[in-house]
């Protein structure tokens, strides 16, 4: 059976040209409620997931995103590669709204841990997480951008904050300063679970706003990103309908095996109820014990 690719993002972004939809999936998880019913359906003759991440309607904040659920979902229904779409602002005078910054490093300003891993409660895990991003699919996105006529900054990073709230102009200021170039408040907690899920990750970061740091310009407002948003949903569409064929069909990247020598844990120390809530991660493991 051929891998699937999964899209993190908003509810519309299912809308795409020549996407064949089948219908809604309820998953239901060990570690709850996902943000909402996964979206399928074939596009290109692959099979794709969708998911808003906010939910459809943009109910959850970013701190009540269950990201645990939602990469479980997805890999629970054989997602291998997974594109997250999502608004950033820009911590440089050069990366404009409306542009798209394929990130390729993540720095940690959040609060919480828990979230963040799907070991714990017997089996522990460090997976390597220097290169937090898949070079391959962060190459075929850049492709795809370029294509479309677009324009790219192929790498940089994504400063991850807690939220709601927008940054302090001394927090902007102070992010800039570390060398940071885009922030955002949901990306890094879906590439730390999708490695640890061995799913080939990259992120389109579609540039809202400058933050609040550029003191001749209004600060950044809900109010004010909007028309931005509309116009890269419509970008992301593009790349999207684009990229999603020239995936391949057999998962066979580094990022594939991520677990390989990552699991302190000997197997036969496992709790057999730890293993059976990650049966979709520790299958391969199970089917060679």
């Amino acid at each position: 059976m051929e891998a699937a690719i999964g899209i993190i993002g908003g509810s519309g972004l299912y809308e795409l040209d020549g996407f064949e939809p089948s219908g809604e999936r309820v998953v239901r998880t060990p570690f709850g409620e996902p943000s909402d019913a996964l979206m399928g359906g074939k596009l290109g003759g692959r099979q794709v997931w969708f998911l808003p991440r906010h939910g459809r309607g943009h109910r959850l904040l970013p701190t009540e995103i269950n990201h645990r659920a939602n990469l479980w979902a997805l890999r629970s229904l054989d997602v291998r590669w997974l594109i997250c779409v999502t608004a950033v602002g820009s911590l440089r005078e050069e990366y404009r709204p409306r542009e798209v910054v394929l990130p390729d490093q993540f720095f940690d300003r959040m609060s919480g841990r828990e979230q963040h891993t799907f070991f714990g409660r017997g089996i522990v895990g460090h997976v390597g997480f220097a290169e937090p991003v898949s070079t391959r699919l962060r190459g075929m996105l850049r492709d795809c951008t370029v294509a479309a006529g677009l324009e790219c900054h192929n790498g940089g990073t994504y400063v991850n904050m807690d939220g709601p709230a927008f940054s302090t102009r001394a927090e902007s200021q102070v992010n800039r300063q570390l060398g940071f170039d885009v922030i955002g408040m949901t990306n890094l907690p879906e590439a730390k679970l999708a490695r640890e899920a061995e799913i080939a990750l990259a992120t389109l970061a579609m540039i809202t706003d400058y933050d609040c740091w550029k003191s001749e310009e209004e600060p950044v407002s809900a109010e004010a990103i909007v028309g931005h948003l509309h116009a890269n949903v419509a970008a992301a569409k593009r790349i999207l309908a684009a990229a999603i064929p020239r995936l391949p069909t057999v998962p066979d990247w580094p990022e594939h095996r991520s677990l390989d020598g990552a699991i302190m844990t000997p197997q036969a120390l496992w709790p057999a109820a730890t293993v059976e809530s990650l049966r979709p991660l520790l299958g391969r493991f199970l089917a060679t014990a």
